[in-house]
């Protein structure tokens, strides 16, 4: 426990024991009250953590951030753990094993590439919808994800064995996030024994960009990339600006029928529209009170929807009743209600703390709605959905369709995410829309494919205890498995009727789902349409079939001459309400986790003994990557640059870096059956984030992703201007690199919005680009750029829109050094035509802290690290 002069530290006494603890009123003054919560909890984590000089420094100007609500000033914050899934920490892992490799190559301890905090990683992207329909779904499913993940989860269960700290959940027990929630958050630490016992909040990150779902809870993390981990994981602090906050004032309450899919969809609208990236955002004012934690949860998951760092809800009573509910210790829950109400932490609904902006909504004007058809931020009601599709006719209007097909069939109807799957309340508001169905003999359309994928498998008992299992079964929503699953873009194959309908071009089949991205391609590279609902609304779909239909005043179907619709079948508040009671028991959530835990395929993965891992030089899945062996810093001087890619608006991780299946008719496809793989079996991109031969063949794999310099050109290709071809852009990045001639890639709004996915960086890293100019980044994916040595150039002025219009031949000068000079320093890129024309271009520097700023200068994460475990004519170091 951090001390200081002016004395920070008070004590606790709860159940004999005497605790020491941060005093935050004292740490932040007279008026302490007047801060945000989340401000409050960044003042206690850094008097705990920070040495005393950056203590002093820091907390002073937490202090001074009072004045005018906003701050440049940066801090250095300390998680306690680490959350990771299995395709975030493959490729961190695989960095280091690779990094292994080269410390014992310099006569240095290999075992000193080792984590410094607890790194939970949950096994819950790999989970493919390849069996639905039927009650054993779930069971064959995961046979089936393990069985094509062997290799990888061999080097995962190897990693956790030699490197300590780490910490595996296997196939099958959940969402990381949920899991979260219900098993590892505590709310409230203790640390220490006998004698000398401390405490203070549960502070985390994660290497997924949902990790902010746990702020439902009241435990401050947020989402950052791999490679920034990798530091984390180092005990380095992560640097950042002291936030501005912005504060969603709720009042009223959801009136009934209105889920909280409802409410983060309308919270996501508001503060995209608002522009609040790299804010926190904290929820207060009376409303708040009447949402549990599953419902907060929900709101909070949508913050990199939004494009905040954080959705944060303060400690309150909701807070102990999910404990409670969750089947945490009474002793444990008393503990946190104690210290929250001393540390200035406890939730007031009536408190008025001063944000840098404030908006309010109002929670009982909200309806049922819907977002979409490609952006969670394009929030509408149900019965616009019509209205929206009509912007996406069908590729051939007039070819043939399978009897009865619609134009916009539901291709995906998947109750999947965390996002809604978490509240059992949504579950089960889901089961009695599909028990109504059932009593009037509906069934989904028959091509439509349907699934149920909770993030938890205590799910399973009490949808089981409601007796609602049988009637989600009977409408097509059995259990597939408890994993991400459609969310992530493990959706599997459409159904036939689909794909032959597809082929033909007659239809524009839409997804439909519980999740929180609707992306173009991410939930299948076939479906570049999808909306955003509420588990209900989604099995409402499933019945219906037609996404062109309006639900709120067209009927589901018509039995024996009488309309059946909506109204129908939604289920009243009190139904769910009643159903809830006798549903849920405590014991549920521990118990079913460590039934879970003992997956019988998992156990039966072998894992290679030694502190280097023994790499396979034929495998497709694991090789060590050449940046592993990275030792210069970033460009220097001036660069003169092709472009290898002009982008729009909204490029997405999910654009730069695919995460679902690799389509068999492709030339990474062609590059895996070259090396024995099936071309029928060949996983998705994600399951080989750890081959990067692979994942920099697949950038920029995505079907409506359209590249300015060669608009009509096929998929993931671009123009190599020195001979005017149509390539892949892996090939022109290699000719490009066989010439000596650097690359930049330019964009437009949001560049990297979306997913954390760390190969969204590495792989432009791979294709030779030097230098991302875009008009805004997304906050993680800015990180990650940085992370891998990459200059993220903001374009600005009025000259800016040349840029948009650079052609094949014209060059991009970039003057490295004065970039790298500050802040204040004029800084432009020259734009070079064919023609000999110029004009120059303002920039800035994307960098918020002198962390990052070094980071970039010495070329990125890896030659940092290195430079800390093997110092130039020094004595192999025992850690960072």
């Amino acid at each position: 426990m951090a001390r200081s002069q002016d004395g920070p530290i008070t004590t606790l006494e709860h159940a004999g024991d005497l605790l020491e603890m941060v005093d935050i009123p004292r740490v932040l003054g007279p008026g302490w009250q007047r801060w945000p919560f989340v401000l409050r909890l960044l003042a206690e984590n850094v008097s705990r953590c920070a040495s005393a000089h950056d203590r002093r420094r820091m907390v002073g100007a937490i202090r001074d951030w009072i004045t005018d609500r906003s701050s440049t000033v940066e801090i250095g914050f300390t998680p306690g753990r680490l959350l990771m899934h299995d395709t975030t920490s493959t490729p961190a892992l695989v960095d280091m094993a690779a990094m292994r490799d080269r410390l014992a190559r310099g006569g240095r301890d290999p075992a000193s590439m080792s984590p410094s905090l607890p790194v939970e990683i949950s096994v819950d992207h790999s989970l493919a919808v390849e069996v639905y329909g039927r009650k054993d779904a779930a069971g064959l499913n995961v046979r089936e994800e393990v069985r094509r993940n062997r290799e990888r989860y061999r080097f995962l269960k190897w990693a956790a064995r030699e490197m300590g700290n780490v910490h595996i959940n296997p196939p099958g027990t959940g969402i990381m996030h949920t899991i979260n929630l219900e098993q590892l958050a505590t709310v409230v630490e203790t640390r220490g024994g006998s004698g000398h016992r401390t405490v203070h909040p549960d502070m985390m990150l994660g290497t997924d960009s949902h990790t902010p779902m746990i702020n439902g809870l009241g435990v401050l993390g947020w989402g950052i990339g791999g490679l920034e981990a990798e530091t984390v994981m180092f005990g380095m602090p992560t640097s950042l600006q002291i936030p501005d906050v912005v504060g969603v004032e709720l009042h009223g309450r959801l009136r009934p029928g209105v889920m909280a899919t409802d409410l983060a969809l309308v919270v996501t609208e508001r503060l995209r529209s608002l522009g609040v990236t790299g804010a926190f955002v904290e929820f207060h004012g009376p409303g708040v009170t009447t949402l549990t934690v599953g419902e907060r949860a929900a709101v909070a998951n949508m913050a990199p929807e939004f494009g905040a760092t954080t959705g944060y809800f303060p400690v309150d009573e909701q807070v102990l009743r999910y404990l409670t509910l969750t089947g945490r210790s009474h002793q444990h829950i008393d503990l946190v209600e104690a210290y929250c109400r001393k540390a200035g932490l406890w939730g007031d609904p009536d408190a008025t703390p001063e944000y840098t902006r404030t908006v309010r909504i109002d929670m009982d004007a909200i309806s049922t709605s819907a977002a979409g058809p490609q952006r969670p931020q394009d929030h509408l009601p149900i019965s616009a959905i019509p209205a929206a599709l009509a912007n996406h006719p069908a590729p051939c209007p007039g070819a043939d369709r399978e009897r009865d097909l619609p134009t916009h069939p539901v291709a995906l109807a998947s109750i999947t995410s965390c996002t809604n799957t978490t509240d059992p309340r949504m579950l089960i508001a889901a089961g009695l829309l599909a028990r109504r169905a059932r009593e009037y003999g509906l069934v989904p359309k028959r091509w439509v494919k349907t699934s149920l994928a909770p993030g938890s498998p205590a799910a399973a008992s009490y949808l089981q205890r409601a007796g609602l299992s049988e009637d989600l079964s009977e409408t097509g929503f059995d259990i597939v498995g408890f994993g991400c699953a459609t969310c992530i873009g493990n959706s599997g194959p459409l159904t036939p009727e689909i794909e032959r309908a597809q082929a033909r071009g007659g239809v524009r089949p839409v997804a439909i789902l519980s999740g929180n991205r609707n992306f173009p391609g991410r939930v299948h590279p076939d479906l570049d349409t999808g909306f955003l609902m509420s588990p209900p609304m989604v099995v409402a779909y499933a019945l219906a079939g037609d996404a062109d239909q309006d639900l709120t005043r067209e009927p589901i179907t018509v039995r024996n001459g009488r309309e059946i619709g909506l109204a129908d079948l939604w289920p009243s508040h009190e139904e769910i309400d009643e159903l809830l009671s006798v549903a849920l028991d405590a014991q549920d959530f521990g118990r079913e986790f460590r039934s879970a835990a003992r997956n019988r395929a998992w156990e039966a993965v072998d894992a290679p003994p030694g502190a280097r891992f023994p790499w396979d030089p034929r495998s497709t899945v694991l090789r060590p990557p050449p940046f592993a062996e990275d030792r210069v810093g970033a460009p220097s001087g001036t660069f003169a640059a092709h472009p290898l890619l002009v982008l729009g608006d909204d490029v997405t991780t999910d654009h730069i870096s695919p995460a679902s299946a690799i389509p068999r008719e492709s030339f990474v496809a062609d590059f895996l059956v070259e090396r024995g793989e099936d071309r029928d079996d060949l996983n998705v991109f994600a399951s080989r984030r750890g081959n990067w031969e692979v994942m920099v063949r697949g950038a920029f794999y995505n079907h409506a992703l359209t590249n300015r310099l060669a608009p009509e050109a096929p998929t993931a290709h671009t123009v190599h201007a020195p001979s005017g071809e149509t390539v892949t852009v892996w090939e022109a990045a290699q000719r490009y690199s066989a010439e000596g001639t650097p690359v930049v890639i330019i964009a437009g709004e949001r560049f990297g919005t979306g997913s954390s996915r760390d190969w969204a960086a590495k792989a432009q890293k791979l294709l030779g680009v030097r230098a991302v100019i875009a008009r805004s980044f997304e906050r993680i994916h800015r990180t990650n750029l940085i992370g891998m040595g990459i200059l993220p150039l903001v374009r600005t002025g009025p000259a800016s829109d040349g840029l948009d219009r650079v052609a094949s031949g014209d060059r991009v000068e970039v003057p490295v050094a004065e970039i790298m000079a500050g802040p204040d320093a004029d800084m432009r890129v020259r734009v070079v035509t064919v023609s000999g024309g110029q004009e120059d271009v303002s920039v800035s520097l994307a960098v918020e802290t002198a962390s990052e700023r070094e980071i970039l200068a010495k070329g990125g994460v890896v030659p940092s690290l290195m430079e800390r475990l093997e110092p130039e004519g020094g004595a192999p170091s025992a850690g960072p």
